[in-house]
């Protein structure tokens, strides 16, 4: 089984949701991220994704686009990128999630790409740009190598949702909000119900996770209670990052990490 596909069924049997966790690799240094990666695990996030940072971030806002800004003026690489996935695979064996933009993986070149990022430990993808119609060569070089995770929004038609679900493994993500993501504006009703629709339409055959604008215990446990199968967190995590001295980084992220999980159990 893949570890992605694993995870969800671990956390089925004990009746737990998943929490997955989101920060920009190189932000502000490697040293931060190793630190945070650790302390991620301490406080029992169950996935990770991993940015790497893009010069043009359509769906992020501005908080990741600050990171992907200083990630990049440090030199970010895709090489230092997978060394960096590397490192940290030698120490844990949780899912890990590269999110990034399709550029970067045309322009390495689609087979070559998912072959090294399958290598350094890379169980699944997000490319918030790369549309179904556009996923032809994409799909076929990830094809049993890595899992392909598709976004949605509560605007989605569901014609639409059944194509893309079928495309997708891992999990499918329902961006929460219109917009992008990091802007805090409430949990709204039209996400609630979408996530019911969804969760309908898909006929529990794929995860369904929620991510944009969550960034407190209470937005995780409403989340959840609505029947989201997985909840995802990532600026609330930069801002943490910003504000942390570095020799106290591992503990807060862990202690920040804990108050959201324990949000996850059902």
């Amino acid at each position: 089984m893949a570890r992605i596909k694993e995870k969800f069924a671990a956390l089925s049997a004990k009746n737990e949701k998943a929490l997955i966790a989101y920060i920009m690799v190189g932000y502000p240094n490697e040293a931060a991220t190793m630190a945070s990666v650790r302390g991620l695990i301490q406080g029992g996030a169950d996935i990770i994704e991993l940015g790497f940072p893009f010069s043009d971030p359509l769906a992020d806002g501005p908080i990741i686009q600050n990171a992907s800004t200083i990630s990049l003026q440090n030199g970010a690489k895709i090489s230092k990128f997978f060394e960096i996935v590397k490192k940290i695979r030698k120490e844990t064996d949780i899912p890990l999630i590269l999110m990034t933009y399709t550029n970067i993986l045309y322009h390495k070149g689609y087979q070559k790409f998912i072959i090294e990022a399958k290598n350094a430990g890379i169980d699944g993808l997000i490319l918030p740009d790369m549309s179904i119609e556009e996923s032809k060569e994409y799909l076929a070089a990830t094809k049993n190598k890595i899992d392909t995770i598709f976004l949605i929004s509560p605007n989605t038609t569901k014609t639409r949702i059944e194509k893309i679900a079928k495309l997708s493994s891992g999990f499918l993500y329902l961006v929460a909000v219109y917009g992008t993501t990091g802007v805090k504006t409430g949990i709204k009703n039209y996400t609630l119900k979408a996530i019911k629709e969804v969760k309908k339409i898909t006929k529990e055959k794929i995860p369904v996770g929620v991510g944009f604008g969550v960034s407190t215990p209470e937005d995780v446990k409403k989340y959840i209670k609505t029947g989201a199968d997985a909840v995802i967190v990532g600026s609330a995590f930069l801002k943490l990052i910003e504000k942390t001295p570095q020799n106290k980084l591992e503990s807060n992220i862990s202690k920040f990490t804990r108050s959201l999980k324990k949000e996850t159990k059902t």
